[in-house]
């Protein structure tokens, strides 16, 4: 008798828990409203860029700091392989640690430098201070150092959820700011001093930027590039990029949390024996803004997981000298398309396509959602 009520037991909070996942998913919604949003007026934009002007030297300095132990890809790859490419400042990848960077939810590479190596060659601190994703997001020693590139007037720039690490350091308190649509409820809720602004992809306020989702690094690093060296500089870089045009525009109510997302997301994920692991190559002088993007995209589609792979043990050369290392040979892994044949968003849409072709359209959507990617309408 025991035993059946231990079992009636276990079958009724599994019965409450299921009846409560069902309340939730019903109370989401099935899709999300797209709209056209008006042009950037030009006083916003043109006080945009004055607040980005680089605030010590005529060429400025530039630091992409991670942690050693989750830091997110596209955030950390994109801006380093953006400014670089432009030529317009000086850019070091760093981490808080020696050894190499392990980003999430693929890739490793070698940093340039540690943040304390970095502080003994540049006592006077950076000019601008690029903050991904990163997990813990209150990593205490990045957001000492964050704090002390503050003090010395650098301008901060988070990334994506990199908002999080802003928060955690008290740099958003009172200030404009927007980050990842996921990450918006609970960053509003630790600092409600924050002022969130909506249909924006980055926002700058006294010395602070921050931006939506992952591929908003794009405008934002254009932006920045204008900022140090004129829009005709900025757009060379955007046409390479495959990015003609671009500014803060954004369709905030398009990306949020479906039903669709969570359904695809929890079907994908229990479809384990299914799940595949996808191999790209790595090859010297291989673009690692399209190399983060495609890895970024295939780890993202809770049926797939990218790792990099090369016949010899050392770290390949990225074109922007970028250190990549590989995770094997690729044996047991499905090869996938090198993805440097065509400019970074062309690359993006591709793999957005292909993933598509073999995992069906609401995957394809649940991947630009969490890249909180604007896709372009015959694209849907």
């Amino acid at each position: 008798m025991k035993l059946r009520i231990l079992s009636w037991a276990g079958t009724g909070a599994v019965l409450l828990l299921l009846a409560g996942a069902v309340g939730w998913l019903v109370s989401l919604p099935s899709s999300t409203p797209v709209t056209t949003q008006p042009a950037i007026s030009e006083d916003e934009a043109s006080a945009t860029l004055a607040a980005l002007r680089p605030p010590k030297r005529q060429r400025p300095l530039v630091a992409v700091v991670g942690i050693n132990n989750a830091t997110e890809t596209t955030d950390y790859l994109m801006p380093l392989g953006i400014l670089r490419r432009a030529g317009v400042a000086d850019v070091m990848a760093l981490a808080t640690r020696p050894g190499p960077v392990t980003l999430m939810p693929a890739l490793k590479v070698q940093p340039d430098a540690t943040t304390a190596e970095f502080d003994a060659r540049y006592p006077e601190g950076a000019d601008y201070v690029v903050v991904p994703a990163m997990m813990p997001s209150d990593d205490p020693e990045v957001l000492r150092w964050i704090n002390r590139q503050a003090e010395r007037h650098a301008i901060i720039i988070g990334i994506c959820a990199g908002a999080e690490v802003l928060g955690a350091a008290g740099l958003l308190d009172g200030r404009q700011a927007t980050a990842h649509w996921y990450s918006l409820p609970g960053l509003r809720k630790a600092h409600p001093t924050m002022r969130y602004v909506a249909d924006r992809r980055f926002v700058v306020d006294r010395g602070v930027a921050t931006t939506t989702g992952i591929t908003a690094s794009m405008p934002m690093m254009l932006t920045l590039i204008e900022a140090i060296a004129g829009r005709e500089k900025a757009e060379t870089v955007g046409r390479e990029l495959g990015l003609p045009a671009w500014d803060a525009r954004h369709d905030s109510r398009a990306f949020a949390l479906t039903r669709p997302f969570a359904l695809t997301a929890a079907g994908n994920t229990l479809a384990f024996w299914r799940h595949q692991r996808l191999g790209i190559a790595l090859r010297p002088g291989m673009d690692e803004i399209a190399l983060a993007l495609v890895a970024d995209a295939w780890s993202r589609t809770f049926r797939s997981g990218a790792v990099t792979v090369s016949a010899t043990e050392s770290a390949v050369r990225s074109r922007e000298g970028v250190l990549v290392l590989a995770d094997g040979d690729g044996a047991g892994a499905t090869p996938l398309p090198a993805p440097d044949n065509l400019p970074p968003v062309q690359a993006l849409d591709e793999t957005l396509r292909a993933i598509g072709e073999r995992y069906g359209e609401r995957t394809t959507d649940a991947v630009a959602r969490q890249l909180e990617y604007p896709r372009p309408a015959t694209a849907r």
